[in-house]
């Protein structure tokens, strides 16, 4: 056989093993994102995110993700076959809007008047 050969059908064999081992990572990561009630919304490999130049068998990804209170974050992801999945460098980029509860605005309401009742009552009884 011709080196030529043989280099493009390691390239090959290379390739395919690569595919095969990040489409186990996807899902791997997804299942990781949902046990934890979280909303997956992005996710790309970063061959050279955060200790690449250490890892020898984890791959590296970069996801985007909603937690449970809205917030959303951006992480590092490792992981591999054995290794499970582990978040690095996790950050919030956008804090959800904080919706005031309409239980939180009745009992707002309610101290205001129970305030002003008190102070009908201690003007009454100073006079």
């Amino acid at each position: 056989m011709e080196p030529f050969v043989v280099i493009i059908i390691f390239l090959f064999i290379a390739l395919v093993i690569r595919l095969l081992a990040g489409s186990m990572d996807g899902g791997r990561i997804e299942n990781y994102v949902r046990e934890h009630g979280w909303k997956l919304i992005d996710k790309s490999w970063d061959p050279f995110g955060p200790g690449w130049f250490v890892e020898k068998n984890d791959r590296i990804y970069q996801i985007v993700y909603e937690d449970l209170q809205g917030d959303t974050h951006k992480a590092n992801v490792k992981t591999s076959l054995f290794s499970g999945v582990y978040l690095t460098n996790d950050h919030v980029v956008k804090h959800a809007k904080k919706a005031v509860p309409k239980v939180e605005e009745n009992l707002r309401s309610e101290n205001e008047r129970l305030k002003a009742r008190i102070w009908e009552l201690e003007k009454g009884q100073s006079e």
